[in-house]
């Protein structure tokens, strides 16, 4: 880890049956922390066998969709995909108590309301007073130190993890992209987050721009 940043520690372990709606099933060794910087409680779960490269999921909660299965995101899709996939592969999710971008549970509901007024999901945390993106993964590199965990893969379409864990001292040995949930309902949510940079979302340009193109004029007999 980064020199100065503070040392976390393993609170408890214990394995949990973990199971989503569609019927996938895996189980998680799920560890409890002390000593994470913002007092949170976050979690790591530990699903499949880690190796030498363990795969890495930094998945910030959302309530809305990882629970009630809203469709204004992609979080639970996503969340459903990492737990397979680390779950094959051997690794981590750490699952980080980050509503809304780090803004919090009401103010990110706030902010549904003013998305409906037209406004994008960066632009209404901005409305709010709140900075785009709140997230700061001091936690998440703090949470690895205590796993034993220096080196990793990846899976995230957000560059901005990786640099920040990057900087707190974590190796991102690769970079790993989630799949793309595209919905109709989540398909302007994530153009947005295909223009802050968000990697692996190039086909939703393609999307919205076939579905506002005029359709082709039958040819006149």
């Amino acid at each position: 880890m980064a020199p100065g940043l503070p040392l976390a520690a393993i609170r408890a372990q214990v394995r949990v049956p973990v199971r989503f709606p569609d019927g996938y099933a895996t189980t998680a060794l799920v560890t409890s922390f002390t000593g994470l910087a913002d007092g949170r409680e976050h979690l790591a779960l530990r699903l499949g066998t880690p190796g030498a490269l363990p795969l890495v999921r930094p998945h910030s909660e959302c309530l809305t969709g990882d629970v009630f299965g809203s469709e204004r995101c992609d979080c639970g899709p996503q969340l459903r995909e990492a737990a397979e996939r680390i779950t094959e592969s051997g690794g981590y999710l750490l699952y980080l108590r980050q509503e809304g971008r780090g803004i919090g549970l009401y103010d990110k509901l706030d902010a549904y309301a003013l998305q409906d007024g037209g406004l994008d999901t960066y632009e209404a945390n901005l409305a709010l007073g709140h900075a785009a993106d709140e997230r700061d993964y001091t936690v998440a590199a703090q949470m690895l130190g205590a796993l034993g965990v220096s080196r990793l893969a990846l899976l995230s379409n957000n560059p901005d993890k990786a640099e920040q864990l990057a900087r707190l001292g974590v190796r991102v040995a690769a970079r790993v992209s989630t799949a793309v949930h595209l919905s109709e309902a989540n398909a302007d949510y994530l153009a947005t987050k295909a223009q802050h940079g968000h990697a692996g979302l190039e086909s939703i340009h393609r999307h919205l721009r076939s579905a506002a193109a005029p359709a082709p004029r039958a040819a006149q007999r």
